[in-house]
């Protein structure tokens, strides 16, 4: 186990500390039970430690001051106390600002590029509409029964497309940060002809930010997946000129 050398870096600094911390107590397990490492690796280490050792693990991240990203609405909501808040009002999403997403200055049009993604379908024009961020079920039977505003970009993570699938007819276009264009999601757009970028990075969005899609540019396909083509559609935030 102290000879095991990981593949690649860890992917972030907790990580290596779970790594570390699982480590040092498969050591004292190991310790404890004065048996072979062979027979104590094959026949118990899957009961050696046990779900009440992870939950120390977690008081011990905790307690040097450090509080968890969340991955979903029901993160934050269930346990607030260990998990980072979503944003102001829970209306910008954080989350969803890629360290990867490329961004510029605005345009003589006002247009600054705010990320990239997959496109579905090509279209002939570009899609302008108003950036909405849905990850809550509350904001989607908010919809079901007031109507998704008109103009809707919906900026969503779920890929498989099930949150939204009540209301995806109603937007005007879709912003995805998951999933490829071969996803439940990336179909379901296909079939109701809705613009549409899978596989999303995109920074600098805010609820409300008029933004546009250039669902004008080639649609990716599933040869260039296999193949690691990089074709991307762009993301542009409008920035309104003073006057």
């Amino acid at each position: 186990m102290d000879r095991m050398q990981p593949t690649k870096p860890p992917m972030s600094p907790l990580v290596e500390a779970v790594l570390s911390m699982t480590q040092e107590m498969a050591r004292a397990k190991f310790a404890e039970s004065s048996k072979p490492w062979n027979e104590f690796c094959f026949d118990e280490a899957d009961k050696a430690i046990t779900s009440a050792d992870f939950v120390a693990m977690e008081e011990r991240i905790l307690a040097t001051g450090y509080r968890f990203d969340w991955s979903s609405g029901i993160s934050v909501d269930c346990r607030p106390e260990i998990y980072k808040p979503r944003g102001e009002g829970g209306s910008v999403d954080e989350s969803f600002s890629h360290p990867d997403a490329p961004q510029g200055e605005p345009d003589e049009n006002g247009l600054a590029l705010a990320g990239v993604g997959d496109n579905v379908v090509r279209a002939d024009q570009n899609m302008r509409g108003t950036a909405r961020f849905i990850r809550t079920n509350e904001r989607v039977l908010d919809y079901l029964t007031n109507g998704v505003p008109a103009g809707t970009i919906a900026i969503i993570d779920d890929s498989g497309g099930t949150l939204t699938a009540p209301i995806i007819e109603q937007f005007a276009g879709v912003i995805c940060a998951g999933g490829t264009v071969r996803s439940h999601l990336g179909i379901l757009t296909r079939e109701y002809n809705i613009p549409c970028l899978m596989n999303a990075k995109i920074a600098g969005i805010s609820e409300g930010d008029e933004v546009v899609i250039e669902n004008s540019a080639m649609a990716k396909t599933t040869e260039d997946y296999q193949q690691g083509i990089d074709r991307v559609a762009r993301v542009w935030r409008l920035v309104k000129q003073e006057a």
